[in-house]
């Protein structure tokens, strides 16, 4: 008997230990919780107070006004948020920091000598426009290894929400109008970023796709527009690359606060789409804790006392289970024991920026659109060699948006220094006009103008715009140009057109501009985007012929703004603070809507131009017949002079016996290596059943019908090269999914 009690008692000892988060079970760490530990995991540990001006008090702490952008002085200064430690079990908090162009902390630190910067890469927009999967990823990988380095864990970022419409103040930090693009960018810097070891968390989960009233208002969306347009972009980079965890939106959906609806966040996100990470509220989202703990966001940031206090209080009086409570901090323990914070990971906080630097320089000139090349007046002929350099923007050039979208970075090189290091000679009394006193309200003089057209050989007009978290853009003297820029942009083309010289426009935005009343001035448009902290040097690459542009547009540039399907309902009622905004276009976003009504746009989706010309032939389907997929090959060469890349777009046009359908629908794309002249690539895409799917909202079935098909082969939407057809024999239902989100009114969506 003695030496059985012996034998038992080094077991009798290990049962008595404290379980340590990775020693044992997560399910043995939940049950060792008590409550208050339980709950203080779920809810984030507050957000730093900033400097407040005289006379404005802070509570607690908490500053509760929107827009709310985090930041913390734990751990990673400048990061955006923690979640809590809990050392007796071996959990660490963790570190979540913005934002989507570029890991976002505080450079400089109390008590240290040291700075802090980070890359600014090009916003999402641009990187979208590349429609390269392989380089985003590349950026990806070099930004991940900043957030790794400077002792964050989880990115808050990718921003997937679709271009609705043009004035969305954030629409720099999304993709695209079109979910395949958008879906298939964000799993691209997904995988790149995850590939170091740290989390991201997709955002803003679902139908955020303003800024007016975010905090409040409610999306009115039909099911079939939200699950083939604003949810279709989440479904396919959650599939492609697993981000660790998601972001519920401000905005409400249908009548409810997104954080607290079940059926968005449990039923379609776990059970439809079998998403295994965490769920977090944006930063001050949603109004009823105990109803986003029961929908399945497992965590409150920024987080309050008050909200610890609440959940504890809701569970001792049966208002909210020990099994949802356990259910939600599972999910967070499941992506803890993944992260850097958990494995100890001994950060430097100094990553490669001269190397990020490059790749951001790379991303930027790949994602530009060459809109206009009248008379090959790009790229700028070697007789070239002084520049009349226009526009606040050569001398002020905007990386990327604000808010939490902003980097704190090292520098940004501007137009002008990047036209110098290119080896051009820059007017300086122009520049002096822009950077003297006067720099807030430069003086063109007629005179200065004429003479800058005979002492040099070109003029370069950059125009410029920003925008940014909290507001949405105007359509007078933001999406348009002001009359005084209008005037100037026609006197710089008279004086030179009268010399017989070019005049090029840059474009330095974030977003979609209109291009009436003054681009029949230019000769040439470069659409540069918000193109980070490479910006100047990387405008002079493609400027000057270094790098052959190859973006193509990832959003319309509509005629006028009265022709978006939007723009009769943007930003909802009452305008002042809409409380509702009705997504009466229903599935008609974009080229949706611009091909199916015969609207012509000013440059359509998926157009760009190259220094050079291709040919895009030979397409073949490999079955005449459609059964479980069909391939498809088609052949391009380089039919000009200079080395470039050419981006294919497969568009399908579907059968509408039985529902109404756009004209057509992007549903793949690959772009070619660097193409030398005569050179040749075969690109083969696969069609899938689900492809060929709309969703029928009385029977909740993805169903691909009977009929026949038709495949086009396009450089855009608009520039169809070639076309071939299958049949699909007999209807087919792809998927049976759950009948959720209603509207709470019946919408009249727009039909063709």
């Amino acid at each position: 008997m003695l030496l059985a009690l012996c034998a038992a008692t080094p077991s009798l000892k290990a049962q008595s230990k404290t379980p340590q988060l990775g020693t044992n079970t997560i399910k043995e760490v939940i049950a060792a919780m008590t409550l208050e530990e339980k709950v203080q995991l779920l809810v984030g540990t507050g957000r730093a107070p900033k400097p407040k001006p005289p006379g404005e008090g802070i509570s607690n702490g908490w500053v509760p006004e929107p827009p709310m952008i985090g930041y913390t002085e734990t751990k990673v200064p400048g990061a955006a948020g923690n979640t809590a430690e809990i050392a007796r079990l071996g959990i660490p908090s963790l570190v979540m920091a913005d934002g989507p162009a570029g890991v976002r902390v505080s450079p400089t630190r109390k008590d240290d000598a040291n700075t802090y910067y980070a890359t600014a890469f090009p916003v999402g927009t641009l990187l979208a426009s590349t429609w390269d999967t392989e380089l985003v990823e590349a950026v990806g990988r070099a930004f991940g290894n900043e957030v790794k380095e400077y002792g964050v864990d989880i990115l808050l970022a990718p921003g997937v929400n679709i271009h609705r419409n043009p004035l969305n103040g954030r629409n720099f930090e999304y993709y695209s109008e079109d979910p395949l693009v958008a879906g298939k960018i964000a799993g691209a810097i997904i995988n790149g970023i995850q590939s170091n070891g740290v989390g991201t968390s997709i955002k803003h989960f679902v139908a955020n796709n303003q800024e007016s009233n975010r905090n409040y208002v409610s999306s009115t969306v039909s099911e079939r527009t939200l699950r083939e347009i604003y949810l279709k972009p989440f479904q396919i980079a959650i599939a492609d690359a697993n981000p660790w965890t998601v972001m519920s939106s401000y905005n409400r959906v249908n009548g409810v606060y997104t954080a607290q609806r079940k059926d968005l966040l449990t039923t379609v996100l776990r059970d439809e789409w079998k998403f295994k990470g965490f769920v977090m509220t944006d930063w001050g989202g949603g109004y009823d804790w105990i109803a986003e703990m029961n929908a399945g966001n497992d965590l409150i940031m920024p987080g309050r006392p008050d909200q610890i206090a609440t959940l504890i209080s809701a569970v001792k009086h049966d208002s909210l289970s020990m099994k949802v409570l356990d259910q939600n901090v599972e999910h967070m323990l499941n992506i803890i024991v993944k992260s850097p914070s958990f494995k100890k990971y001994k950060y430097s906080n100094k990553p490669d920026l001269k190397a990020h630097a490059e790749i951001a320089r790379k991303a930027a000139t790949e994602g530009m659109v060459l809109l206009k090349n009248n008379s090959e007046a790009l790229p700028l002929p070697k007789k070239v060699k002084s520049i009349a350099a226009f526009g606040s923007g050569t001398y002020n050039t905007i990386p990327g948006g604000t808010g939490s979208g902003e980097v704190n970075k090292a520098y940004t090189v501007n137009v002008y220094d990047g036209l110098v290091k290119a080896g051009y000679t820059v007017d300086q009394n122009i520049k002096n006009a822009y950077t003297g006193a006067n720099n807030d309200k430069p003086i063109l003089t007629d005179a200065l103008i004429a003479n800058a057209s005979v002492s040099n050989d070109i003029a370069v007009v950059t125009i410029a715009r920003n925008s940014g978290e909290g507001h949405d853009r105007n359509v007078a003297n933001n999406y348009t140009l002001t009359a005084d820029e209008k005037l100037e942009f026609k006197k710089i083309a008279d004086a030179f057109h009268t010399k017989g010289k070019k005049v090029i426009a840059v474009l330095n935005i974030g977003g979609v501009i209109d291009m009436n009343d003054w681009q029949d001035n230019a000769d040439a448009i470069l659409l540069a985007w918000q193109p980070g902290q490479e910006a100047g040097l990387a405008i002079a690459d493609v400027l000057s012929g270094r790098v052959n542009p190859s973006g193509k547009l990832a959003t319309t540039f509509p005629a006028k703004y009265e022709d978006v399907p939007s723009a009769k309902n943007f930003p909802g009622t009452p305008a002042e603070k809409p409380a509702q905004v009705l997504y009466e276009e229903g599935i008609y976003v974009g080229y949706r809507y611009y091909d199916s009504f015969k609207v012509k746009p000013m440059y359509e989706f998926g157009y760009g131009l190259s220094y050079t010309s291709f040919d895009v032939s030979n397409l073949k389907l490999s079955s005449a017949t459609f059964k479980d997929k069909v391939t498809v090959t088609v052949t391009v060469k380089n039919t000009g002079k200079v080395a470039g890349k050419e981006v294919v777009q497969i568009y399908v046009r579907a059968p509408t016996q039985t529902i109404d359908k756009p004209e057509q629908e992007l549903k793949a794309f690959g772009k070619t290596k660097l193409l030398q002249p005569g050179e040749t690539q075969v690109l083969t895409f696969t069609l899938t059943q689900a492809d060929l799917a709309s969703y029928h909202t009385d029977s909740s079935e993805w169903i691909a019908d009977a009929g026949s098909y038709t495949v086009k082969a396009a450089t855009s939407s608009r520039n169809i090269k070639q076309t071939a057809t299958f049949m699909v024999a007999k209807s087919i239902v792809v998927e049976k999914d759950h009948k959720v989100l209603q509207p709470d009114i019946k919408l009249s969506e727009i039909r063709p």
